[in-house]
C-alpha cells in the first residue's frame, strides 16, 4: 500500500492532540556519546530550520539522513507512523496514524470523565 500524507493547516486542539491522548511520542537517538546528527534539535520549525525538520529535506547531511533512516526502520517496524514535517514526532492510534494506515477510526482520542471512569471498571 502507498504511503499516504497529509499536514494540517492547524494544531490540533488540546482534547485531541496526539501527545494528550497517549498517541504520540517525540523520539531521537542518543548513543554513548551523546545526541546522533538528525539535522535539526526536537521542535525546530521550519522557519528556523530552513525547512530541515521536514522527515525527508534534502539540506541535512549524509549522517543525519542515515540517522533518520535507522530512526524510521526501527519505529516503522513497530507500526508507529511519522509524521512528515517533524522527523522526531511518531504516532500510534491518532486520527493521522488512521489515515495513514487507511483506518476507519482512531484508536485514541477525547473521552468524557464518566465513560474512561467506565472503561477502567471504576464507575
Amino acid at each position: 500500500m502507498p504511503r499516504r500524507t497529509c499536514w494540517p493547516a492547524i494544531v490540533s486542539p488540546v482534547e485531541v492532540a496526539p501527545h494528550v491522548a497517549g498517541a504520540a511520542v517525540d523520539l531521537t537517538l542518543i548513543g554513548e556519546h551523546g545526541p546522533f546528527d538528525l539535522g535539526t534539535p526536537i521542535d525546530a520549525t521550519p522557519e528556523q530550520s530552513n525547512g530541515a525538520c521536514f522527515f525527508d529535506a534534502a539540506n541535512i547531511s549524509r549522517e543525519a539522513r542515515t540517522n533518520r533512516a535507522l530512526l524510521a526502520d526501527v519505529l516503522t517496524a513497530t507500526g508507529l507512523a511519522n509524521y512528515p514535517a517533524e522527523w522526531w514526532h511518531w504516532s500510534f492510534g491518532d486520527r493521522y496514524w488512521a489515515y495513514l494506515e487507511d483506518r476507519d477510526d482512531a484508536l485514541y482520542g477525547p473521552t468524557t470523565a464518566p465513560q474512561l471512569s467506565a472503561s477502567l471498571g471504576w464507575g
